[in-house]
């Protein structure tokens, strides 16, 4: 088990690794994904384990069911202790990614997970979240 710096949300029965560097959005970008129905897993630090080609994402003790939110504080959640990561997704600036990418993998925790870099200030960003998990999500359910 390694701890990560990143928060998860899980959407449909998917997990969502939100990653990007301080400020660039994770906290809310997930709460953005809770009001469409996500289910929040950890905010800030995840813990990441990677057993037979799944990657699970857990919430650390210390934080359970807490997320901050930017200019009301750190407030209770309700939150999943764990979830499959199917999607990590790379929060960046628009300049930062390729109009048409290559599909892209990273290793984590000896697990190969699709990456999505994604300007979380954008209009379409959960819109993008959906569809990513729609077309890379292996053990899909229906996204509704």
């Amino acid at each position: 088990m390694a701890l990560y710096h990143a928060s998860c949300v899980e959407w449909n029965g998917c997990g969502v690794l939100l990653c990007g560097h301080s400020g660039s959005g994770k906290s809310d970008m997930s709460l953005r994904l809770i009001d469409s129905g996500a289910e929040l897993v950890a905010d800030d630090r995840v813990e990441l384990t990677g057993r037979e080609g799944v990657l699970t994402a857990a919430v650390p003790d210390r934080i359970r069911g807490l997320l901050e939110v930017r200019g009301l504080g750190v407030v209770p959640m309700p939150y999943r202790e764990k979830t499959s990561v199917k999607l990590k997704v790379i929060l960046c600036q628009a300049c930062e990614i390729e109009r048409m990418p290559e599909t892209v993998f990273e290793t984590i925790e000896g697990v190969d997970v699709p990456v999505l870099m994604l300007d979380p200030k954008t209009a379409s960003a959960t819109a993008k979240i959906r569809l990513a998990l729609s077309v890379y999500a292996k053990e899909r359910e229906p996204l509704q």
